[in-house]
């Protein structure tokens, strides 16, 4: 805390401009709200608002936040005025990040002489691409093995302990500091915002990402949990060289405008403050699914000897449900908005239960949130399913029940119970079918040589795209194997 008041020689540059810049940032808050085909007062005329409008927080730009996060590179000249500030970063290039302890006399002393845990992203700044934002950095590992999205760079860093860096999450870091001592942390970010978007003509617009810091105390069993603070600033990242001649392209621009088209625009400063923010939602991706092609199950295709079904192997896990329910407290009505990606709209809700949410109508929804996410928001609340193209069941046909069909009468056939598994094909495609079944079975897609279907006459058809798209919905085969004559693969049957 103490450094704060007694800043280096190198920081009294900007320590004049830090309230003003401190405060022009927070002017971005809330930005996307103002974007879209509404106003805000609008939204707090309907009559759901009429009676919740006393209870909202108030907008207070001059509240002291505990701690303060300082980016020390300089804000692009080209935002106008009531818009969130944007920062140019290189690739590749350290960064420093200043952590200020902000917190007055008295407060938190719970922290006192204790360490806290920040917890580092780079983030989508696009709800767009935040709503894929699993596919995209798994797309981005593909394109970069080995690579991380962001680093700390340790040896230019003062103040941290243990930092970490999780190999499975590339865009995250985390470690320990102390309030009460100097801390900054260098950070490098090695991805370019023209990663991630759509190859057209050439010259495509780079994605804005957020820089997001989340700080946390321990609680009582040592477990780094209890949220403290969150900020975040937005950036675009160029390559190397490439944020500087922007800054001067922007710089360029702002000169040759009018004084009063200049009054409509921020100044550039020199640092970047983080702003407030809601802390980020904890959402593990885990993809429980064989690979096809990747899966070192040694296990055999298990057709064939006497299971009526596929029972004895484990069941594809079932999709995580998370749906609101109408017992769910405000609180919890606030982290569900931020784990389905409603945090922009988590203070309008402030007030909300799960009841309350749930009694919107769709036309109540998209007036508040505009037609896009109002859409969204209004389908997850009702926990709306996006039906598959194609349903099929498959059961397997036990090799002992055809032996008995050849020496008995048909009564131990009837009396067999079967159990039959649903493939949900999206792609309607051999090759998706082929993965299904595979995934179905726990064994590799490789082990599959052809999959048939039996014509008239007992004949086998071998199944193409084509005809798994006329396929009539919600049909039931009988799965029967052969073993392939050049290798240990099978060939399917469906009956």
């Amino acid at each position: 805390m103490a450094w704060a008041l007694k800043l280096p020689l190198a920081d009294e540059v900007i320590e004049s401009g830090l309230v003003q810049d401190f405060d022009a940032s927070l002017s971005g808050i809330g930005q996307e709200l103002g974007a879209g085909a509404y106003s805000m007062s609008d939204v707090l005329a309907l009559p759901i608002f009429k009676q919740e409008e006393s209870s909202l927080p108030p907008d207070n730009e001059n509240k002291i936040l505990p701690f303060q996060y300082v980016l020390c590179a300089a804000t692009s000249p080209a935002v106008k005025l009531h818009d969130e500030t944007l920062t140019y970063l290189n690739q590749g290039q350290s960064y420093e990040i200043r952590m200020l302890d902000n917190r007055k006399i008295g407060e938190l002393p719970e922290i006192n002489g204790k360490l806290v845990k920040s917890i580092f992203r780079v983030v989508f700044h696009d709800r767009r691409l935040q709503y894929t934002e699993h596919q995209q950095l798994e797309g981005w590992r593909w394109n970069r093995p080995g690579d991380r999205i962001l680093d700390i760079d340790i040896p230019m860093s003062v103040g941290i302990i243990d930092p970490r860096a999780n190999p499975t999450q590339l865009n995250t870091v985390e470690f320990l500091w102390d309030p009460s001592k100097r801390t900054s942390v260098f950070i490098q970010v090695h991805c370019i915002s023209t990663e991630f978007t759509m190859r057209k003509h050439g010259g495509e617009k780079g994605v804005p990402f957020r820089v997001q810091i989340d700080t946390f105390k321990d609680n009582e069993n040592g477990e780094y949990t209890e949220h403290l603070h969150s900020a975040s600033c937005q950036i675009k990242v160029f390559k190397p060289k490439g944020a500087d001649r922007k800054q001067k392209t922007d710089r360029e621009k702002m000169e040759k405008r009018t004084p009063h088209e200049k009054e409509k625009y921020q100044p550039s400063y020199e640092t970047t403050i983080l702003t407030e923010c809601s802390p980020w939602p904890e959402i593990t991706y885990v993809n429980n699914a064989p690979s096809p092609g990747f899966n070192s199950s040694h296990s055999s295709f298990s057709i064939g000897e006497g299971n009526g079904s596929p029972n004895h192997q484990p069941e594809p896990p079932p999709p995580i449900t998370d749906n609101l329910l109408p017992t769910t407290t405000p609180q919890e009505a606030q982290q569900w908005l931020h784990r389905n990606r409603f945090s922009t709209f988590s203070r309008l809700f402030t007030n909300f239960s799960g009841a309350d949410l749930l009694k919107l109508t769709r036309e109540d929804v998209i007036q508040i949130c505009g037609p896009a996410d109002g859409i969204r928001l209004f389908n997850a609340l009702k926990g709306r399913m996006v039906r598959p193209r194609l349903t099929i069941y498959v059961c397997q046909e036990p090799q002992q029940l055809r032996d008995q069909q050849k020496h008995e009468d048909g009564e131990s056939a009837n009396s067999t119970f079967f159990v039959y598994h649903a493939i949900y094909l999206e792609e309607l495609t051999a090759v998706e079918l082929t993965e299904k079944i595979a995934q179905l079975f726990s064994i590799s897609s490789r082990q599959i040589s052809h999959i048939y279907k039996q014509g008239p006459t007992g004949i086998h058809v071998l199944i193409s795209d084509e005809m798994i798209q006329n396929f009539q919905d919600e049909s039931c085969f009988v799965l029967d194997t052969m073993k392939a004559e050049t290798n240990d693969s099978y060939h399917i049957i469906l009956k």
